[in-house]
C-alpha cells in the first residue's frame, strides 16, 4: 500500500493533534520524580487528553494495550506498560503519547531522567535524541527513507550503541500506523521516495548494549536481552514542499520546526 498524501484539511487536523501530544509531554515533565508509579503518570496523563484536551489517548484499549501512555523505564525498549511500580533516582523512562483529535493522530515521546542520572543514562539519552533529529534533518521531497534509517546507525554505532531493528517509525495520520514503516537502520538511497504531503513518526530505539530484545509474557513490554539501558524519542513529521515541518515540537527543543532545503 502507498503512502497516504494528507489533504490541506488532513494536514490542519495533524498540526493540532500534533501540537496537543507535544503539550502532554509538557505537561507531564514536572511530575516525572522519584516515588512516583508509572500508573500515576498515566492516570494525569489520561485525564488532561480526556478532559483538557477534549481528545481520545490512542494506546488505550488499542489491540488490548490497557493503558493511555506507554512507559518503558531503563531497559525496557518500548510499549511499557504503566503498573505500580514506585520510579527511583536514577531512572530513565520514556513517555510515548498518542492523542486523537477530530479523528487525526499525533504521536510522540521523549526520554525524562528521575532525579541525577548516571553518566551512561545521560549519554545514551542524549545520542538518541541526536539520532532522531539527525533523522529529520534528512527528510525532504525525492529523499528515500533508506537515508534516514542509515544515518540513524551510523550516529548510533559511531558511540557503540545498537539500533533496535523490530520496530520502526510509521506513516500516521487518520490510522495510528500507516504505510510506509520507516526503519532506523539501513542503506541510504533505498526504500520508498519521500513525497510531499505525507505524515510519518522517526522513532529511533537506541540501546547501550546488543540490538537484540523480547517480549514478555503481558504480550507488549519489549526488553533488551541483555537488560542494558535503551532510550527512544519520537516526533510526527510533515512532509514539506522543500523539507520538513515538526509537528510535535516541545518549547524546550532547539532544532527548527520547519527545516527546508533550498
Amino acid at each position: 500500500m502507498a503512502a497516504i498524501i494528507k489533504t490541506a484539511e488532513e494536514i490542519e487536523k495533524m498540526h493540532i493533534a500534533g501540537k496537543l501530544a507535544a503539550d502532554v509531554l509538557t505537561m507531564i515533565e514536572p511530575f516525572v520524580q522519584k516515588g512516583v508509579t508509572t500508573n500515576e503518570l498515566d492516570q494525569r496523563c489520561h485525564d488532561f487528553i480526556v478532559n483538557t484536551q477534549q481528545a481520545i489517548p490512542a494506546p488505550l484499549n488499542y489491540h488490548g494495550f490497557p493503558k493511555s501512555v506507554c512507559t518503558s523505564v531503563n531497559h525496557v525498549i518500548c510499549h511499557g506498560i504503566p503498573n505500580d511500580k514506585p520510579l527511583k533516582e536514577g531512572d530513565i523512562i520514556n513517555i510515548d503519547i498518542t492523542v486523537i483529535k477530530d479523528g487525526y493522530h499525533g504521536d510522540t515521546s521523549k526520554m525524562f531522567t528521575v532525579g541525577k542520572g548516571s553518566i551512561l543514562a545521560e549519554r545514551l539519552s542524549r545520542v538518541a535524541q541526536e539520532c532522531l533529529y539527525i533523522g529529520i534533518n534528512l527528510v525532504k521531497p525525492g529523499a528515500h527513507l533508506g537515508d534516514i534509517g542509515a544515518a540513524v546507525q551510523k550516529h548510533a554505532e559511531q558511540h557503540n550503541y545498537s539500533v533496535v531493528r523490530e520496530y520502526c517509525g510509521h506513516g500516521i495520520g487518520k490510522g495510528f500506523h500507516e504505510e510506509p514503516q520507516v526503519l532506523h537502520y539501513g542503506k541510504a538511497g533505498t526504500g520508498e521516495e519521500i513525497k510531499v504531503g505525507q505524515c510519518f513518526t522517526i522513532e529511533p530505539m537506541i540501546n547501550a548494549g546488543k540490538k537484540a530484545c523480547k517480549v514478555l509474557s503481558d504480550d507488549w513490554t519489549v526488553i533488551t536481552k541483555d537488560k542494558k539501558l535503551s532510550a527512544q524519542w519520537e516526533h510526527t513529521l510533515l512532509v514539506t514542499e522543500n523539507g520538513v515541518e515538526i509537528l510535535t515540537l516541545r518549547p524546550e527543543e532547539t532544532i527548527p520546526r520547519i527545516i527546508n532545503h533550498d
